[in-house]
C-alpha cells in the first residue's frame, strides 16, 4: 500500500473539488492503481478539514465493546466503511474492513487479538502466562461442557412437563426412585 504525503493528498482533493474531474479520472491522471483512497481523503477532508487528511502513526488499540459497536452502527444504519471510520472519528478506514472481516470469519472471539507480536517478557510473566492457559479451557473442552449443560437442562424440562401434565402418575411412577436416592444421602 503506497503512503501518500498530506500534501498530494490536499492537490487531490482541491483537484477534485474544483469539479472537473471525478474520482476514476483523477486516480488515473496521477497514475493511482484505484480510486478508493481519493475519495476516502475528500469524506475525510469535509468531515475534519485538513486534519483529516493527516494519517496518524501512534497504534491505537480498541476494545472488543468498541469494534463490536461500530459493525453493529455499520450494519444497522447501512453506513460504508468511510462513512462509519467518519462518524466514530477513525482515521483508517480499512481498519473496519478487517475487524468486519475477522468477526465474519471467526466471531468477536477475533475481536479480541492484537495484531502483531507481542511485547517481550521477562521469564515470571511468561510463566504466570502458562499456569493461566492451563487452567483456562480449550474451545473443545467449552464445546463439551455446554453440550453436557444443553442436556441437563433438556432432560430438565422433559420431566418438568412431564409432572405438568399429571404430578400424581409422574410421582407414582418415580416414587421408589426418590425414596432411593435420598437413603443414599442419608449414609
Amino acid at each position: 500500500m503506497a503512503k501518500y504525503s498530506k500534501e498530494f493528498k490536499l492537490k487531490l482533493v482541491m483537484e477534485y473539488q474544483e469539479g472537473q474531474l471525478g474520482y476514476i479520472r483523477l486516480a488515473k491522471k496521477h497514475d493511482m492503481k484505484d480510486s478508493t483512497p481519493i475519495k476516502r481523503w475528500v469524506k475525510a477532508f469535509e468531515a475534519l478539514g485538513e486534519k483529516g487528511l493527516l494519517r496518524k502513526r501512534q497504534k491505537r488499540t480498541y476494545s472488543v465493546q468498541f469494534k463490536l459497536d461500530v459493525l453493529s452502527f455499520m450494519k444497522r444504519t447501512g453506513s460504508s466503511e468511510t462513512e462509519t471510520a467518519l462518524h466514530f472519528g477513525l482515521s483508517n478506514p480499512p481498519l473496519i474492513a478487517a475487524w468486519k472481516k475477522a468477526f465474519i470469519v471467526d466471531g468477536a472471539q477475533a475481536l479480541e487479538r492484537s495484531k502483531g507480536r507481542p511485547p517481550m517478557a521477562d521469564k515470571a510473566k511468561s510463566s504466570r502466562k502458562h499456569d493461566t492457559k492451563s487452567t483456562e479451557m480449550t474451545n473443545e473442552q467449552k464445546l463439551i461442557r455446554e453440550n453436557e449443560l444443553l442436556r441437563l437442562e433438556v432432560e430438565y424440562l422433559k420431566k418438568l412437563r412431564a409432572f405438568q401434565m399429571d404430578p400424581e402418575i409422574y410421582l407414582e411412577k418415580h416414587k421408589q426412585h426418590y425414596h432411593s436416592n435420598s437413603k443414599k444421602r442419608s449414609n
